[in-house]
């Protein structure tokens, strides 16, 4: 309940509806409280809150090869980060909440329209990741074009890659990894590069495999 001071003109304090009455240096103001926002955690909010945690969680983990790989796509006004985070929300989480999993066969860590490969697949050897793939170059596709591998440890939440492991025509190359990882279960990916930087493949999904010892 407010209360009135110095008659009806005055100030008054205290709550009287949702306005609020309060003096400051003997100074009387008032102000209105904020809306109430009703039902401010749904389901589904939650729902979004836990896919957008989980994908930004990953994209940060990578966050060079995002910057290169949806540099293009990002568009006017946007970061490569928000774009790789937005693609990934609604094409690469499955499962139900809270049990929300990254689908990572589905996972894009670059977009773009430089021709692909394909078979493109990895294997593990002692410290590291041989991968390979076909070397057709046709459309817009070069000899030249340059290859970026990834590996990411969903289980430590680590990634290592290489953003220039060859090129094109090599049809081949090799990833290093961690001595930690031994054992683990890793998710591969591969994407081309224009010589010129300008333009990059679509994400190559190679594989999940598990490491072996070194």
């Amino acid at each position: 309940m407010g209360t009135i001071k110095k008659g009806i003109l005055g100030g008054f304090s205290g709550k009287v509806g949702n306005v609020v009455g309060a003096s400051w240096k003997s100074i009387a103001y008032i102000r209105s409280l904020p809306s109430s926002v009703r039902n401010p955690r749904t389901e589904k909010q939650r729902m979004q809150r836990s896919k957008f945690s989980l994908v930004a969680k990953f994209v940060k983990t990578i966050l060079p090869v995002i910057r290169v790989g949806f540099k293009q796509s990002a568009g006017p006004g946007n970061s490569a980060f928000s774009a790789a985070v937005s693609y990934n929300i609604h094409h690469a989480v499955k499962g139900t909440y809270p049990g929300f999993e990254i689908d990572y066969p589905k996972v894009a860590v670059a977009r773009g329209a430089l021709y692909t490969a394909s078979n493109v697949t990895a294997t593990p050897e002692a410290g590291s990741l041989d991968f390979v793939w076909n070397t057709g170059a046709v459309n817009n596709a070069s000899a030249a074009d340059r290859v970026m591998l990834l590996a990411y440890n969903p289980g430590k939440e680590e990634a290592v890659y290489d953003m220039d492991a060859g090129t094109r025509d090599a049809g081949s190359g090799s990833l290093g990894l961690p001595p930690s990882w031994q054992g683990d279960k890793v998710e591969t990916f591969a994407v081309f590069i224009s010589e010129d930087g300008t333009m990059v493949s679509d994400t190559m999904y190679a594989g999940s495999y598990e490491v072996v010892p070194g």
